[in-house]
């Protein structure tokens, strides 16, 4: 039965991305879950949870868009690393509050508290980056602080 749903809730995530700017998170939501399997067990598992309860069931039923419920799920993911904030970043470089239903051609970054420590982590990328998000990108996501020539 969640087979089923799984296939559902996959293609209209395809229909969705097909008819959008954006590109497709679950193979790097996938590598956050490895990663969180290892760091936080507890939250592994609540991933998986959401996943199997939040996340296919109401994609798959028509509830949800697709594409807000991924993001939603990627934000989960991240705040399951280390608290913070999360926000998008438009074309031009400038953040923006989180808003679900607005990300569309933003970068989506999960920014640590203050005194955390560690890098931003991703949430949602377009299908291309702007310079300024490229910029944005390169700092607070890879860590690089030297212009690429």
């Amino acid at each position: 039965m969640f087979e089923e749903l799984t296939a559902e809730a996959d293609r209209l995530l395809a229909e969705a991305l097909d008819a959008s700017d954006e590109r497709d998170p679950r193979d790097y939501y996938r590598s956050q879950l490895k990663e969180l399997r290892v760091s936080n067990p507890e939250g592994y598992d609540a991933a998986i949870e959401y996943y199997q309860n939040k996340l296919i069931p109401p994609i798959a039923s028509g509830e949800v868009e697709p594409l807000i419920a991924w993001m939603e799920y990627g934000k989960f993911l991240a705040e399951s690393f280390t608290p913070g904030q999360t926000v998008s970043i438009n074309q031009s470089g400038e953040s923006h509050p989180y808003d679900p239903t607005t990300t569309s051609g933003k970068l989506v970054l999960h920014i640590p508290e203050s005194g955390k420590g560690g890098r931003a982590i991703l949430v949602g990328l377009p299908s291309e980056l702007s310079p300024a998000q490229r910029a944005t990108y390169d700092v607070l996501v890879s860590g690089k602080h030297r212009m690429s020539g």
